[in-house]
């Protein structure tokens, strides 16, 4: 019933080990999920996480639970921007090519299962860079620039590939902005949405979807009317929900390891806030993963 368009599978085993995934997947399975997309952030990670995600299935007592969790499960495969990957950008942009080309090849553990370049993008809470239109201690131009030229990189990639691309956009929307309209990509997710509505318009307008995840639980009181806009802002064919999981877990479990199986928290609240039901936004984030993500 319920989808997350962005969880982090092998953080999760990680912490809990492939049994436990096993039960994820059993949840999952039970809960009807039809679509689970496995984030990748690392240049090499993609097989590995591959190779994670078919132990978890593997481990599965119910060949018929399996089946259904190898048919919602899917993978997208990108570079975050830390510090060493950017400042490696042309090495690492070339190992996630060949990931991605031995993951598509008639060999793959998961064949015709990735469908997406990412998560990508600018983050300029954490990097050195510092945010937009700022400098000060810790600023390095050459990071701040070659972080933009990874991002760049990764988004011609999904434009020669016809992927949809995964963005990530913390504190950096003008740099967000200005890198898709320099390539001219407007295919994919605006993922963890953070901005407010002139920015969702911005992303919007050139195509974008728009993913909301926790995050939007946590608002306080007084910022609940203003959060309430935005999510009824977004309009019904651009609308994703996520966990992002293992982080950002939606209140009631705020505080918790988030899993893909707490994404009906985040459904409940934002189906309140644009007066539908849980299982009609259900339904419309389905449509929009099928529109986006299989052209249908």
């Amino acid at each position: 019933m319920y989808s997350d368009t962005h969880f982090h599978l092998n953080y999760l085993i990680q912490k809990f080990g492939p049994a436990w995934g096993a039960g994820l997947f059993e949840g999952l399975a039970a809960c009807d999920c039809s679509f689970a997309l496995d984030i990748g952030t690392r240049p090499g990670d993609l097989l590995p996480r591959m190779e994670t995600a078919k132990e978890c299935l593997d481990l599965m007592g119910s060949s018929a639970s399996r089946e259904k969790a190898r048919r919602m499960l899917f993978f997208s495969a990108g570079i975050w921007p830390d510090e060493d990957a950017i400042r490696k950008r042309s090495e690492s942009a070339l190992c996630l090519e060949q990931q991605i080309a031995l993951a598509s090849s008639g060999h793959s553990l998961f064949p015709g299962r990735l469908i997406a370049v990412g998560e990508c993008g600018l983050d300029h809470h954490w990097n050195a860079a510092g945010a937009d239109k700022r400098s000060g201690e810790g600023w390095d131009e050459a990071l701040f620039r070659g972080e933009a030229e990874m991002f760049m990189m990764q988004l011609d990639l999904a434009r020669r590939l016809s992927l949809p691309v995964i963005v990530h956009s913390r504190e950096a929307f003008d740099g967000t902005l200005s890198c898709i309209d320099d390539v001219g990509y407007h295919r994919g997710i605006i993922h963890c949405y953070s901005y407010g509505i002139d920015e969702a318009r911005a992303f919007l307008d050139r195509g974008w979807y728009i993913a909301l995840g926790g995050a939007v639980t946590y608002t306080k009181k007084r910022l609940l009317g203003q959060m309430n806009q935005l999510i009824r802002f977004i309009p019904d064919d651009r609308i994703l929900l996520e966990t992002d999981a293992p982080y950002l877990a939606p209140v009631p479990c705020r505080g918790q390891v988030n899993t893909p199986l707490l994404v009906r928290h985040s459904y409940e609240f934002i189906a309140a806030a644009r007066g539908v039901g849980t299982e009609s936004l259900c339904a419309t984030v389905d449509s929009n993963i099928r529109a986006l993500f299989f052209g249908c």
